[in-house]
């Protein structure tokens, strides 16, 4: 080929290598000018993500206090299980497809059996999540270290630090579990508050999130800490409530036993502050373990959907059972309040000026309204009776009479004035709403015919909370005061960032209209319907309800008690409402002797002294005389003058050992057991005083060696009888030991029949 045309062939290639260069750097650079200027921020944002370790560090919890400072609710660093389902890899060298595809499923198998036998999470749903195209998967927050140690042994014997992992993470315990269980709720997924003051006060008690930033090496292994950045997790605001775990934990105890023994549908309690509204106590009774919100306690609600054939409908009865068994019934459940409302009638009367303590009125056994014949629960009637002797025996007559001396409006207005037609303001979430001609009449809709029946607690609704809030305006000097669980609001360093200070609504009666209702309360205490709310050493002032239902659950009751103490300056009110009992209705019967104790350990907790009368005087507690080092002659000489039975055990001539020792308190007319050897000390079984009268249950006491402590009503009258005791028949104790044995009236508490 001529020379001249390999050399314009060479000048061919060379222009056609020259473009293919250029339009290959131009295809590059504007690939790179895309990369930078219109995706840049994506691809800045994938590096960083390649680069970078962004974690973050959950907060603690605010802590909710008891008024004392004890924790009921409170949040621990614990840890929690994740895996990386982008990075369950195995090696592709030298494989086929199916070889590969074996291996992965191999691998996810691997990791769900493994991570399931260890944290009890279903396997199935595992495995679906090593399938998901994601970096991040949680399996199981909130376990603790022994559980953290075995699934980083999982990890390490298996390799698997690419795609399982461990981080840090917060759980929520509650110390005391089902202690205030409906006040507290719980928190569920994501720490976020379910129920109570949980989720009424969730935006302030979650804290806010820390964050770890560090760069990483292209192994994805962290470089040196100085290439870290730490935002540390702030802690979420704790609460102090006006909650006092010890009242609370005694009113849970009382409230529980009659509860159990009643068979009730339900039991509510509160114990309030009267003087700021505060409240002390509040429980309803199933309740559950706040560590297990899940789960149905209730044994009545368990054997009735056990009974359920369709699994699907019985699932769902479970559900709904464990729903209703965390409501807080005390602001939620409404119910006829009976002759307890007797004590806003009185009130109204007295401050109108229509009644008075000289007011009389013949009771003929019931009382005609336009429309129908009303009866007094005592069928043959109270007879002639003044206003102190009616609010004692409960009578319906007497106090339809004083509604209708009051009349339609002015009654309405004391109504709406003690709180009955409006929430009460606490600052929990979910209180109920009277609803009008629901719950209650419309002013409208109000006439004679409501007037009677309201007068004596009938044929409208209140809730619990609503109604002690309105006997404690009666004892506080006529102030509606708005309840209160919230005492304070801390910062993480614990200091004070927000207080509560009580809030009076308004002046419903006078301190003189006050003080004499008191009066004619404490009556009922100490005479009256209200007797088995009897506590020695102390004047309490309440009283008795037993209202029929007249809605769901018609032709059952309602049995009720409401109380101050001490009567004469008032320092606690307590409600006790027991929801469909079975057997004895009356509130005198079951609700007061609730009340009973619970004034008795309250105000021996709170440091009130106790002032008895003489005919109280023989169950002030004595100190054991010392009779160690006597003959056991002399020793029984010392005792009967003391009034003392004496146990001998030893055939010895001379006391070594004594039970309770000289100086040690002991009930009187009680027992000390005398040791005339070094024998070990023997046990007895305790007898069962239920049905005792209180000189048989002493006597039965001292036949086989132990003391009883007596509690309740144990004077008003000679049909007194034991009922229940603290420790159950046929425990064995201590020669000497003392038990606690209740006693109660059973006649003269009746106050049933509409009231």
């Amino acid at each position: 080929m001529a020379r001249g045309a390999t050399k314009q062939m060479s000048k061919r290639a060379m222009r056609l290598i020259i473009g293919l260069l250029i339009l290959g750097f131009g295809t590059s650079l504007i690939q790179l000018a895309g990369i930078q200027l219109v995706n840049g921020r994506e691809y800045k944002e994938k590096a960083a993500e390649r680069y970078l370790g962004d974690s973050e560090v959950p907060a603690l919890r605010g802590t909710i206090y008891d008024c004392n400072m004890h924790a009921l609710a409170q949040s621990a660093s614990a840890w929690l299980v994740f895996i990386d389902p982008v990075n369950i890899t195995v090696s592709k060298k030298n494989k086929t497809e199916s070889q590969i595809e074996s291996e992965l499923n191999a691998k996810r198998e691997l990791i769900a059996d493994g991570l399931s036998k260890i944290l009890g999470v279903d396997a199935q749903t595992i495995l679906e999540k090593t399938k998901k195209n994601s970096r991040y998967e949680k399996i199981k927050g909130e376990i603790d270290l022994s559980l953290r140690t075995q699934v980083m042994e999982f990890i390490d014997e298996n390799n698997l630090y690419s795609c399982v992992g461990v981080s840090t993470d917060v759980t929520r315990y509650y110390p005391y579990g089902s202690l205030a269980s409906t006040l507290i709720g719980f928190t569920g997924d994501q720490d976020v508050g379910r129920e109570g003051l949980e989720a009424k006060y969730d935006d302030i008690l979650t804290g806010i999130p820390g964050r770890i930033i560090s760069a990483k090496s292209a192994s994805s292994g962290s470089v040196p800490i100085e290439y870290t950045s730490i935002n540390e997790a702030k802690q979420g605001t704790s609460l102090v409530l006006t909650i006092d775990r010890t009242i609370q934990s005694k009113l849970e105890s009382e409230l529980g036993k009659a509860y159990e023994s009643a068979q009730a549908k339900a039991a509510y309690g509160i114990v309030m502050d009267v003087k700021t509204g505060a409240i002390l106590a509040m429980s309803n009774m199933p309740n559950y373990d706040l560590n297990d919100p899940f789960t149905l306690y209730s044994e009545t609600e368990n054997e009735r959907v056990s009974k359920i054939t369709d699994e699907e409908e019985r699932k769902a009865a479970v559900s709904s059972a464990v729903k209703e068994q965390r409501k807080n019934s005390v602001i939620t459940a409404s119910y006829e309040p009976g002759s307890v409302f007797k004590l806003i009638t009185l009130a109204a009367g007295l401050e109108e000026g229509v009644v008075s303590e000289t007011t009389t009125h013949n009771c003929v056994g019931g009382i005609q309204v336009p429309g129908h014949y009303i009866r007094c629960h005592k069928r043959d009637g109270h007879g002639h009776q003044n206003l102190q002797m009616g609010l004692m025996n409960s009578c319906n007559p007497f106090f339809i009479s004083t509604g209708q001396k009051i009349g339609e409006e002015k009654f309405y207005d004391y109504f709406e004035a003690f709180g009955f037609t409006s929430k009460t303001g606490i600052d929990l979430a979910g209180e109920s709403e009277p609803k009008v001609n629901a719950a209650y009449h419309s002013r409208e809709k109000f006439g004679i015919s409501q007037l009677s029946s309201y007068s004596f607690g009938q044929t409208f609704e209140v809730t619990p909370l609503q109604m002690i809030t309105a006997v404690a305006a009666i004892a506080n000097g006529g102030k509606l005061m708005t309840p209160y669980v919230v005492a304070k609001q801390l910062d993480e360093a614990g200091n004070v960032i927000a207080e509560t200070q009580p809030v009076m609504k308004r002046q419903v009666v006078s301190e003189t209209t006050s003080e004499r209702v008191l009066t004619m309360m404490e009556a009922v205490v100490s005479a009256g319907t209200g007797k088995n709310a009897y506590v020695a050493g102390y004047r309490v002032a309440g009283k008795t309800g037993t209202s029929q239902k007249l809605h769901d659950g018609a032709g059952k009751y309602v049995s009720s008690f409401a109380c101050v103490a001490p009567a004469d300056d008032p320092e606690v009110a307590i409600l006790i409402a027991i929801d469909e009992p079975v057997g004895q209705v009356n509130g005198g019967q079951i609700a007061a002797p609730v009340a009973s104790s619970l004034v008795e350990e309250i105000m021996t907790y709170l440091g009130v002294d106790p002032e008895y009368n003489e005919k109280e005087q023989n169950l002030i507690d004595i100190v054991a005389p010392s009779l160690v080092g006597r003959t056991v002659s002399d020793a029984k000489g010392i005792a009967k003058d003391k009034n003392i039975t004496v146990r001998v055990i030893g055939d010895g001539e001379n006391v070594i050992r004594q039970i309770p020792g000289h100086g040690q308190t002991m009930p009187q007319q009680g027992v000390v057991i005398l040791y005339t050897d070094d024998r070990a000390e023997e046990k007895v079984k305790v007898p069962d005083f239920r049905g005792m009268s209180l000189s048989v249950a002493r006597r039965s006491a001292n036949d086989v060696g132990i003391n009883i402590k007596i509690s309740g009503n144990a004077f008003s009258g000679s049909d007194i009888l034991s009922y229940a005791q603290d420790i159950p028949v046929g425990t064995e104790v201590k020669y000497g030991d003392v038990v606690t044995v209740y006693f109660k009236s059973y006649s003269g508490v009746s106050d049933s029949l509409y009231g």
